[in-house]
Order: C-alpha cells, then structure tokens, then sequence
C-alpha cells in the first residue's frame, strides 16, 4: 500500500498543465509494469477480457523461462567441460548468470530507453512490447557479444523494427530477429564461426556448434564423424555449444506447450512450420549428392540443430508479426520452416538459415492473409450467387 500511496502521489505531479508532465509517460511505464492497469472500457462495442499486452508479453516472459534457465546453466557447463574441469550445477549456473546478466542487463537499459524517448516525444505510454525483445536478443546472439554491440543491435531493433512503424502492435518485423541480423551483417566475425559460442574459450580450442560444424563437412565420413562426436541426445536436451537460448530442444518444447496453453502462440504455426522443414529436408535427403553431403543429414536432426526450434516457437508466433488467418498460419509457418531448411543447406554464406527466413516471411504474412481473405470472399459471392440463380428459378 505504501508504494502505491507513492506512485499516485508521484502522478498527480506530472498531470496535463504541471511543469513535470513531460514525465508522465515515463512513471506510468513504472506503474503499469508494477501494477495491473486499471483503466476499463467505458461505452462503445468492446470484448471486455482480462487479457491485455502486459499480460500476453509476461506469458512469453514465463515461457521463455526453460531454455533460458537451461541456457545459463548452458553457458558454465560448456565452459568448464572444454577446460576438462569436474563442476556442479551451480557452479555452472553461477558461471553462467554471471556472464548473462550483463547483456540482458545491457539489453533492457539500451532498447528500453529509446521506447522511453520515443514515448516522451509522441506524448504516449510506454508500451509492455520490449518486455519481451528485451529478453529476446540476449537469448539469440552468442555469450561473448561485446556489451557495446548488444547496446547497438538493441537501439537499432528499437527504432527500426518498431518505432519508424508507429510502436507496438505495427511493426512488421520481428524487432529481437532485427538486431540479430544487424549484429550479422554487421559484425559478422562475432555471430558466427568457431570461437564465439562458448564463454572463455582458450585459444587454438574450437568450439563450433554441430550445425557449423555439419555444414562445413565436405565427405559422408566426416559427417558421420560430427554425428558420433554430437549424439541425438545431448542435440535435444542441449549439451551443445550454441546461443544462450537455442540449444535445449526440450525446454524450448516445454515453452512451447505453455504458450498453446495460454493461446498466446498458434499451435497451428509451430506445426506447420516443423513439418515445412522435414518436408524440405526429406526432399533434399532424397536429391543428396555427394558434393553436398550436408543434404544427407536426416530431416529431423534439422529440427534440433541451431535455432530452427526456438525461431519457430518464440520468434515466427510473435503476434504482431505473423499471420493471423486460421489458413494463412498454415502455409506462414510451413513456408518459413522449408525457407529455413532450404537455405541452411544449400546457402554455404548463411548455415543457420532460420533468421532470414522468419523475417522474409514476417514480410509476406499480410498478403497471406489478404489472399486468404479475398478467397473467402470470392468463395462466398459465388455461394451466393448459386442461391441466388436456385431461388430465381424457383
């Protein structure tokens, strides 16, 4: 009670014709991330439900949960067992957190900022959506990230991925799938290859991921060399270097199942993409050749390699996004999971594949949606017609 006795004091100072107004933007982001909202509707035809951003961003806040705890501890034990050190979980942990909290900590100063400014300038509230962006980016780059680059690439996906298309709710683009490509393009030599994804790795010691590692395999023995190196198991529970948030299959899964629950990610969506991508990677295991042998990899192993589960989960669902057509769901997700595969394998320049897929996609799906619109119109007016033509000659 006593800090909402201080929060309404503190309001009624930066009420309209007040010198502080201009803050008030500011402390109701306060307020509202500490307390429910409580303005309702008032008149007009409105769906009155409980649920709100606030309450759809902190579901995929506690659904990021899993392979974000998973990730952490990730991040120790891929240290230490490089190193041949004997650790416990939490010495693990420890580790782990240690070397996370600084880039969410980074994340959430930069990109929160700039909605703040932004929110200030247009005289609006400052919107829940970078509860979750916030979260996003430092869950989709490697550990070792510079904290200079994690404040650009949050800036960067701030402005352009959200505000230039007037907030929340208007984006077209994933924002966290904006600043990874930023950061790749940018600063490729940090994004990818052998020496970033694991946390203190000495020099001369490789620390590829399985998926960099496969796609660079030039024969069927080293392939078959890779596998024996990476079992099926430890690729879906997640003892793998890789992205903090990316590398446990089965804590992306358990998310997964709370956001269907929760009717906050399309089921259908997951779906389609997972089956969008063994289709293309059963079509290239049919057509493998011998100059390409990472077209020989079995189509489900593609499920659980690199971020292809936690993009199709977290990122391609993303509300705003994606498509919003029961159909257009359908064919969204499965053109996004067969785009990934497709240019994961025969892409050597882009071996993950899942980020400019998704974001190709987040293109598309408003004219998905329009083509499933208007073909329902279309069907309809013709229904109609056909009555109109069975009355008339009645």
């Amino acid at each position: 009670m006593g800090l909402r006795h201080f929060l309404d004091k503190l309001k009624r100072k930066v009420e309209p014709g007040s010198s502080l107004h201009f803050l008030y933007a500011t402390l109701e982001a306060l307020d509202t991330f500490l307390y429910v909202p409580n303005k309702v509707t008032t008149k007009g035809a409105h769906i009155r439900d409980a649920v709100d951003l606030k309450r759809v961003m902190t579901a995929v806040v506690i659904a990021l949960m899993p392979p974000l705890l998973f990730g952490i501890w990730n991040i120790g034990y891929e240290h230490f067992h490089i190193l041949g050190m004997q650790t416990n979980l939490w010495q693990n942990f420890g580790y782990g957190l240690i070397k996370f909290l600084p880039i969410v900590i980074v994340s959430y100063l930069a990109g929160g900022l700039v909605e703040v400014i932004f929110a200030q300038i247009n005289k609006e509230e400052v919107s829940e959506g970078y509860l979750v962006t916030g979260l996003l980016i430092p869950m989709i780059i490697p550990v070792d990230t510079p904290l200079w680059m994690v404040a650009l690439a949050a800036i960067f996906a701030t402005i352009f991925g959200k505000e230039v298309f007037g907030g929340t709710g208007y984006n077209i683009f994933n924002p966290a799938l904006l600043a990874r490509a930023f950061l790749f393009f940018s600063y490729p030599r940090w994004m990818s290859g052998d020496k970033v994804w694991i946390a203190g790795l000495p020099d001369g010691i490789s620390g590829a991921t399985p998926l960099g590692q496969l796609s660079q395999a030039t024969t069927v023995e080293q392939l078959n060399a890779i596998h024996a190196h990476f079992s099926v198991a430890d690729m879906f529970f997640g003892f793998i270097p890789g992205s903090i948030g990316e590398t446990s299959t089965l804590a992306i899964l358990i998310g997964a199942a709370f956001l269907i629950y929760t009717g906050v990610g399309s089921w259908k969506t997951m779906l389609a993409a997972f089956i969008g991508g063994g289709f293309m990677g059963w079509l290239l295991n049919i057509f493998a050749t011998p100059t390409n042998p990472y077209m020989a990899v079995p189509f489900w192993e593609h499920w659980l390699l690199g971020g292809f589960a936690f993009g199709m989960v977290y990122m391609l669902t993303d509300p705003v996004s994606s498509a919003h057509t029961e159909l257009g769901k359908w064919i969204y997700g499965f053109l996004a999971g067969l785009m990934a595969i497709l240019i994961r394998v025969l892409n050597p320049a882009y071996p993950e594949g899942v980020m400019l897929a998704i974001l190709l996609m987040n293109m598309f799906a408003p004219l998905i949606d329009y083509l499933v619109v208007n073909g329902h119109i279309k069907r309809r007016m013709k229904h109609a017609q056909l009555l109109n033509g069975m009355n008339l000659k009645i």
